[in-house]
């Protein structure tokens, strides 16, 4: 059995096989200590191009099985199991798992105290549940990816982080601990219906209340957040670098204007929005006056809120990061580590990405199948 760490301990979690958001949700619950076993569906189209299950860093922290879902012994497995968990997660559009035969109804008979969870891009049900879609998509019909970007320009995606990671698989994640919560007290579990979009037009809450109080008066690029204020912004420096930029309060602001060397007076107001554009300019023009470490060391250990934007491979040597240890490389994979932390249970990657179904084979000794049940199931 591996050596699990987390407030998640103890309980334990069937991950049928999908991508993205499925298996980013199932790591965060690996990480937090749950027990995780994924099943790989028998005779799934490859991936292409293909994915080094080594570096395949949304699989740590669990062991896989294949199974043949088409098969009646392959459902019969998923049904045993099914009575030890307590978790399935499933991503999956709507029926499809009920065509297998290991929908919600029969995996609750077994387990009346199963988290049943359904991750879609659209939800179980309305007028595009059985529609195909990515990230983009489910961003673009929440609404939210109309307000990113810059103004003039089309709407500008942000990776792939906002709708499956996100919307998606946090809050899923978040969806799978309340009913598990729910259920410690009621002793029943229930289905958890998380849709991308949904979960993405949630975290815009913020917006929306600026919205309704006019706070965010503007078009796409033209308000607090979304680039139309010079406090609030991204400045390339003289050698080609950036500087991400976010002194909104005026304690604030007022050591970013230090930094920058402005004679405030005849500046004009912080949030004198006519003159947004004229001060981005004077702004963009100091920024490129100096290197990015030159503006890292005026604004070091001060509270202006202004830090360089750092590659991949720089933020995972940056000192707070390295004080944190906020990153490593467990088998050569640079990753980040799991968060957020716990004073008492901390949580830990308990596996590298499961290469084979050798880990599978002792999850079923491990969840308590005996060796005449895993026989008879045809292993």
């Amino acid at each position: 059995m591996l050596e699990r760490s987390g407030p998640l301990k103890g309980f334990r979690v069937l991950e049928i096989a999908s991508v993205g958001p499925g298996p980013f949700c199932a790591m965060m619950l690996a990480d937090m200590g749950a027990d995780v076993l994924r099943i790989e569906r028998a005779g799934a189209p490859p991936n292409v191009p293909p994915i080094d299950p080594v570096k395949n860093v949304l699989h740590r922290g669990r062991r896989a099985i294949t199974i043949n879902l088409k098969d009646a012994r392959g459902v019969d497995t998923v049904l045993r199991l099914v009575e030890e968990a307590d978790v399935l997660l499933e991503g999956y559009r709507p029926g499809v798992m009920e065509k297998l035969g290991v929908g919600p109804e029969p995996c609750q008979a077994r387990n009346p105290k199963l988290v049943y969870a359904r991750m879609t891009g659209w939800g179980q049900t309305g007028p595009m549940a059985h529609m195909a879609g990515h990230d983009i998509n489910y961003f673009a019909i929440s609404g939210s990816l109309h307000m990113c970007g810059k103004a003039g320009e089309p709407p500008h995606p942000n990776l792939n982080m906002v709708a499956d990671m996100g919307g998606g698989g946090m809050m899923m994640a978040y969806g799978i601990t309340c009913a598990l919560l729910e259920a410690g007290r009621s002793g029943k579990g229930q289905i958890v219906d998380a849709a991308m979009e949904e979960g993405t037009a949630l975290l815009a809450a913020m917006i929306h209340g600026y919205r309704a109080m006019n706070r965010w008066p503007g078009a796409r690029g033209e308000n607090l957040l979304d680039g139309g204020a010079p406090f609030y912004n991204v400045y390339e420096t003289a050698d080609g670098g950036y500087m991400a930029v976010g002194s909104i309060e005026p304690q604030f602001y007022a050591l970013l204007i230090k930094g920058l060397g402005v004679d405030t007076s005849g500046l004009p107001l912080q949030h004198d929005r006519a003159a947004w554009p004229a001060m981005k300019l004077r702004f963009a023009e100091i920024f490129k006056s100096k290197t990015r470490k030159e503006w890292e060391a005026i604004y070091d250990g001060t509270d202006a809120c202004v830090t360089p934007v750092l590659t991949p491979d720089e933020a995972a040597n940056y000192p707070h990061n390295l004080a944190r240890q906020s990153f490593a490389a467990p088998g050569g994979v640079q990753q980040p580590m799991p968060a957020p932390r716990f004073s008492r249970t901390p949580g830990a990657i308990a596996a590298p990405p499961p290469t084979d179904d050798s880990g599978g084979l002792a999850a079923f000794r491990d969840w308590g199948l005996s060796e005449g049940e895993i026989k008879d199931l045809g292993w």
